[in-house]
């Protein structure tokens, strides 16, 4: 006997009813769970879920520098439960509800507060020497900061609230260690022999977009190109290991951390 034609509807909508979001009046404003105990237990809970992209002390890796005062996207208790249960859209950051209860996500939160109390990683250099050196040797071509820069590359304008000093350091030696997720460097070869390397903007079955090592918007049909080489894990970015001293690293290092989006 075929199912009544209200009842066949109820797999489709069930999981929209359970996974509703639930109002914001009803999450409270502090968390509930900020006991040492709850603490020590969110610490353990970052590092399993969370320690793989923010860094197992928070101080940022692929994720944001969240060993802070203050996070941009997360100003009270309240928004940073939000943040950690709903994810970030458009970003890497995924919705914690995958992995977590509303008590785990609430002693996360707990661990993640309390990481804004450690003391910051000392940086050694001079930002204004380092500001010098961005521009001199080329960064400022790929990069955006403020309203000045290129677009080759992620803008960096308030790159030190997001990522720690190892992290950045590790970066300008070995670019490729720490891609963004989406990020894909690709090879096309047109009919005349043109070889064109740049990075993938959008692909579908039919299409390519990039953005050529110039900056140029370019859109190819697939069949139009002699060739089409994927090269994940490679970047345009240059290693800065033995172009510039440890000394001149620290000055670059120091004006990174320097850039926190008030300039």
């Amino acid at each position: 006997m075929p199912a009544s034609p209200t009842l066949s509807f109820l797999p489709l909508l069930l999981p929209l009813w359970l996974f509703q979001a639930e109002p914001t009046s009803e999450i409270p404003k502090q968390n509930p769970h900020a006991s040492a105990a709850d603490v020590e237990r969110g610490a353990r809970l970052f590092r399993t879920n969370c320690g793989v992209c923010h860094g197992p002390a928070g101080n940022g890796g692929r994720g944001a520098n969240l060993a802070q005062p203050s996070l941009r996207r997360a100003s009270n208790d309240q928004a940073l439960f939000l943040v950690i249960r709903q994810g970030i859209p458009g970003t890497e950051m995924p919705p914690g509800w995958w992995v977590l209860d509303d008590h785990e996500m609430w002693q996360v939160a707990a661990y993640v507060r309390s990481l804004g109390r450690v003391p910051p990683e000392n940086v050694h250099g001079d930002a204004q020497a380092g500001e010098r050196l961005f521009r001199t040797t080329g960064c400022i071509g790929c990069h955006q900061v403020a309203l000045e820069g290129g677009n080759l590359g992620p803008s960096l304008t308030d790159i030190g609230s997001r990522r720690g000093v190892s992290y950045l350091r590790a970066v300008l030696l070995d670019p490729a260690s720490s891609l963004p997720e989406d990020f894909l460097q690709v090879q096309a070869v047109t009919s005349d022999g043109k070889r064109i390397t740049g990075i993938r903007l959008n692909e579908d079955t039919w299409s390519i977009q990039l953005r050529d090592l110039s900056g140029h918007l370019l859109s190819f049909w697939k069949d139009d190109l002699a060739s089409l080489e994927k090269q994940p894990g490679r970047s345009p970015m240059p290693s800065y290991r033995g172009r510039l001293s440890d000394q001149e690293l620290d000055h670059v290092v120091a004006y990174l951390v320097s850039l926190r989006g008030d300039r």
